[in-house]
């Protein structure tokens, strides 16, 4: 009887713990944004900011903060929830913290209809938008690729993710290799990643599909954890496995397609940021997703900082890397050394 009086205040305090450590995760959020606002070329203070937002501020600032360095960094925090959360989505879906858009072929089908459009100069203004049917049509292969009589398979999909990856990467460095310099730079570009010149048209294209699916993935947090606890499990629970696996493909192939039409491949966000954010909330898919969209957003908006704060600017995609590629080693490797102390 002690125990039960016990159990719900522990649960309590845990919980409270873990929406602080989503607060904490929002409140670097903001920080990094009002910093993506006034720090660059031209810096803004605070008082400038807030004059600018009321269009009080001098022409200089007003155009600095509206035509150049809000679209941007709006743009930066689309893209980096967009692919924070599709990667949670990808890792709970299929139970492997290595998934992300990258595994299934999402990125490698947008990146080759960016490189189709830009080396044979067809419509290159429309080439966001290629991107993001590429992306969609890629996964819908995969997807149909792995379907079973009754659900989805794991291991078809993740081979088939990539398989298409491997094919489509073949056909991008074949037009590459025959395509002009100058093409070959534009097209480097899309694939490396990169936030330079966005404006209001890339963020008003992607933000009607990225804000109603961040939504939409906030509630699939009770499918994820339900999914987690093995197919048998969850079909015992009364979870359809076909069902839920498209829905929650769906979903993420929708955010990663609209972030890639806005930014190109950015890679290392949609993988790290889901395991990071486990180590502040826990295993609960109902925290770790809208976690994840704030951490994403947080993280892709300070590479995107990183990015341009120097003399030169490089693409925002070579920073997550360089951020991304020693996290996860040092992830790896302190997992490794839990397990065997454990073991």
């Amino acid at each position: 009887m002690g125990e039960g009086f016990g159990s719900p205040p522990f649960h309590f305090v845990k919980f409270k713990n873990k929406v602080f450590g989503l607060l904490c995760i929002a409140a670097a959020l903001i920080v990094v944004f009002f910093l993506s606002l006034s720090i660059g070329a031209v810096d803004l203070d605070f008082s400038r900011i807030i004059d600018a937002i009321f269009l009080r501020a001098d022409k200089v600032a007003n155009t600095i903060f509206w035509d150049l360095r809000f679209p941007r960094s709006l743009g930066a925090i689309l893209v980096g929830a967009s692919l924070g959360m599709s990667g949670a989505l990808l890792q709970g879906m299929l139970r492997n913290g290595l998934a992300s858009p990258f595994l299934l072929g999402i990125s490698a089908g947008a990146g080759l209809v960016v490189v189709v459009m830009i080396t044979l100069g067809s419509f290159p203004f429309l080439v966001p938008l290629g991107a993001w049917l590429g992306a969609l049509a890629t996964t819908a292969l995969v997807f149909l690729l792995a379907k079973t009589r009754k659900a989805i398979s794991v291991p078809r999909l993740i081979l088939g993710g990539v398989a298409f990856s491997s094919l489509f990467g073949a056909i991008q460095s074949t037009l590459l290799l025959f395509s002009d310099d100058g093409k070959i730079q534009a097209a480097l570009t899309w694939l490396i990643g990169s936030l330079n010149s966005r404006g209001w048209d890339d963020v008003s294209m992607a933000a009607p599909w990225i804000i109603p699916s961040l939504v939409a993935g906030c509630f699939l947090g009770k499918q994820l954890n339900l999914l987690s606890l093995g197919d048998e499990m969850a079909q015992s629970l009364g979870v359809s496995l076909l069902r839920s696996r498209i829905i929650i493909g769906a979903c993420a192939a929708l955010l990663t397609a609209s972030a890639v039409s806005i930014a190109g491949l950015v890679g290392f966000v949609g993988l790290i940021v889901p395991h990071g954010v486990r180590f502040l909330v826990g295993d609960d898919n109902r925290l770790v997703l809208p976690g994840s969209a704030l951490g994403g957003a947080m993280i892709l908006s300070l590479s995107d900082l990183i990015a341009r704060s120097g003399p030169v600017e490089i693409p925002v995609g070579i920073v997550t890397a360089l951020l991304g590629a020693p996290t996860f080693i040092f992830l790896l490797y302190s997992s490794s050394r839990t397990r065997r102390q454990a073991g």
